[in-house]
């Protein structure tokens, strides 16, 4: 769990970290179009994957690789500093290393624009300790229905 400010209210000092961090991911995309946009979003995409370490960083690097095979029409980028890969600009698959809030695992986690639709209710974020060959498998799946090519 996120540690909590010094008053117990609003958001912890690690929050507003990632909320500033986003604010400055928005920042530096302004005014850019294009090829241009598409090519800095990689860049910081790449660059907050190269910046962890460990389980995060194998993890991340094979979710990156899984997506670009599985759902090569999605946009890699970043979201609040995750590694995230988005479709007409829109976020759908982002992972949340476990170092960002110093959790016990980092998530894969499919945000609205995903398709994972079944019934009422339906799962959108799941832990991931490792990346074995049954875990890979059901990324695979995951990650080819909540973004299927038109």
């Amino acid at each position: 769990m996120a540690e909590k400010t010094s008053t117990g209210a609003g958001f912890s000092d690690i929050e507003k970290a990632a909320m500033k961090q986003r604010a400055e991911e928005l920042a530096s995309m302004k005014g850019l179009k294009g090829a241009a946009k598409l090519a800095k979003e990689n860049e910081a995409c790449l660059d907050a994957i190269s910046k962890l370490e460990g389980d995060d960083r194998a993890i991340a690097e094979r979710v990156h690789v899984i997506v670009h095979e599985e759902a090569p029409h999605l946009m890699p980028k970043t979201f609040y500093g995750f590694p995230a890969y988005a479709k007409d600009g829109k976020v759908v698959i982002f992972f949340q290393p476990a170092s960002k809030f110093k959790t016990r695992y980092g998530t894969v986690t499919f945000d609205e624009p995903a398709q994972l639709d079944d019934g009422p209710m339906w799962p959108v974020s799941f832990a991931v300790l490792e990346v074995t060959d049954a875990v890979e498998q059901r990324l695979r799946r995951l990650v080819r229905t909540a973004a299927p090519a038109d």
